[in-house]
């Protein structure tokens, strides 16, 4: 007798992260992302169906081939990835799985994904990520980009956040760093907080802290 794994019946699509590296046309008409293993010859839109890197007429994920896209379980394991010196500058994606997929210990192998969030890789300084810039590589028709911080960004023909979003439809957002957030407000394409720089926020949150002090201070002070 053939054991069987149990038929799971989600309520929603599962969500999974990876890691790849963003991808511009040649014509700057379209966006995309490679992936940073065997699947990296072929970039992939932010909605996209598997095709087998095989050329197998055959749908994805087919149990007897491993083609499809892959995603891990949890944002640490693909942190844990990132930070390894060869994927440093990749970006981590953050994506819902849709259609057939296969289960594994560490993340799953399925049919198509959306993309939803893009957290870009640190700056080659060190720095938090501005723009994107030409990363000195790409596939046939693509070049890669890699963030980078505006002062390192000068004269490297960048390419806005903003710009990168739109080119791919609005239905993505871009956040600079390697940095877990919420997903319901990661889920919001069309949020104020989309294309707005993280530190930009979290400034704004500090700003309000300071002042808070500063009036508790001053009634101290003044009650001395």
């Amino acid at each position: 007798m053939r054991l069987r794994l149990p038929r799971e019946r989600p309520t929603s699509p599962p969500r999974g992260f990876k890691l790849a590296n963003p991808v511009l046309s040649e014509d700057c008409g379209r966006i995309g992302f490679t992936g940073v293993s065997i699947g990296g010859a072929q970039p992939y839109g932010v909605f996209d169906e598997a095709r087998c890197m095989y050329g197998r007429r055959h749908r994805c994920p087919a149990l007897r081939c491993d083609c499809g896209f892959y995603c891990l379980h949890t944002f640490a394991e693909a942190l844990a990835l990132a930070r390894v010196g060869t994927h440093r500058r990749a970006a981590i994606l953050e994506v819902t799985v849709l259609g057939a997929y296969i289960r594994f210990e560490r993340g799953m192998r399925y049919a198509r994904q959306r993309v939803r969030v893009a957290r870009i890789g640190p700056c080659g300084c060190g720095l938090p990520p501005e723009v994107f810039v030409d990363a000195g590589w790409g596939r046939t028709g693509w070049r890669a980009l890699a963030g980078a911080c505006k002062g390192c960004a000068a004269g490297r023909g960048e390419v806005s956040f903003e710009d990168f979003v739109r080119i791919g439809g609005g239905r993505l957002r871009v956040l600079p760093g390697h940095r877990e957030g919420p997903a319901e407000a990661a889920a919001d394409p069309g949020g104020a907080a989309r294309g707005v720089p993280e530190p930009a926020a979290e400034a704004g949150v500090m700003q309000a802290r300071l002042d808070r002090l500063q009036g508790q201070l001053g009634r101290l002070t003044g009650g001395t």
